[in-house]
């Protein structure tokens, strides 16, 4: 006797019919975020810029800014510019991470190097960034460069905190074990340490974008001639005010993809278990 099987209507399972409630509702939510902005952003705009004289700032309206950022990312200039200030902060991090990750793994796993550093590290990392563009110019010979410097030590510092925070959390059990069987310390730091932090050296990335995305901009106030920050200057220069939100709008959008490509990176890592 044949056995049918009808594979068109295979009962759900119920953890995936929750993760699908989950995104639904993480969704419609979204969108209702979305709307309530920009009703936010209307309301409030014509209550600043209805008054006589102020109709040269109606560029700051949501439909004269739409208008703009249509214009805008049909421009090649503005995806020039967009490259320009990625690749600063994909240097910039790349830094922070080449000197923040092993940094942080060695002050995770010393208790007296992570004493030691304690109090400087917390006292640097309290510094404005932008305290140290002075210094940037000073000691650096380009703009780029100096770009490079202020994005990089505005980001080492979660990377640092982060990484030293995971190997601090790792089972305390699995070091013993691994110490009983006479593996040494570069060994404990590269077979368990190391696999074990990876959450937490991706939580530090995500928040050392965040940082980068906002010190970008007014780095690149420098006297550069590409950029985001450059083409926000550019527009304020020209009081094209409704070019200047788009382009505000611009970063707002690009940061956050940038930022949800990360989260995608650590539900990743969640689920394979690390």
């Amino acid at each position: 006797m044949p056995l049918y099987r009808n594979i068109n209507k295979k009962k759900q399972s119920p953890e995936s019919a929750e993760r699908e409630e989950a995104n639904a509702n993480r969704l419609s939510y979204g969108l209702l975020g979305i709307t309530v902005f920009l009703i936010l952003w209307m309301i409030c705009g014509y209550i600043v810029f209805s008054g006589p004289g102020l109709e040269q700032f109606s560029g700051f309206l949501p439909l004269p800014t739409l208008k703009a950022l249509i214009v805008l990312v049909q421009e090649q200039g503005f995806w020039f510019s967009v490259w320009a200030s990625l690749r600063r902060v994909m240097i910039g991090i790349a830094i922070a991470f080449i000197a923040g990750v092993p940094s942080g793994l060695l002050i995770g796993f010393y208790s007296r190097l992570s004493m030691i550093t304690y109090t400087p590290i917390q006292f640097v990392r309290m510094i404005s960034p932008l305290s140290w563009m002075p210094i940037a110019l000073l000691v650096f010979s380009s703009f780029e460069t100096a770009i490079w410097f202020l994005i990089s030590i505005s980001t080492v510092w979660p990377v640092i905190i982060n990484t030293s925070l995971g190997v601090r959390r790792v089972d305390i059990h699995w070091i013993n074990m691994a110490r009983n069987q006479g593996a040494r310390d570069d060994q404990l730091l590269l077979k368990i340490i190391v696999p074990s932090s990876l959450p937490y050296i991706v939580t530090s990335l995500r928040l050392a974008l965040g940082v980068a995305w906002i010190v970008l901009v007014p780095a690149e106030f420098l006297g550069i001639s590409s950029g985001l920050g450059y083409l926000i200057n550019d527009a304020r220069d020209t009081m094209s005010y409704d070019r200047l939100m788009a382009i505000v709008i611009a970063i707002g959008i690009i940061g956050f993809i940038l930022d949800g490509s990360i989260e995608l990176l650590q539900k990743k890592f969640r689920s394979t278990g690390y």
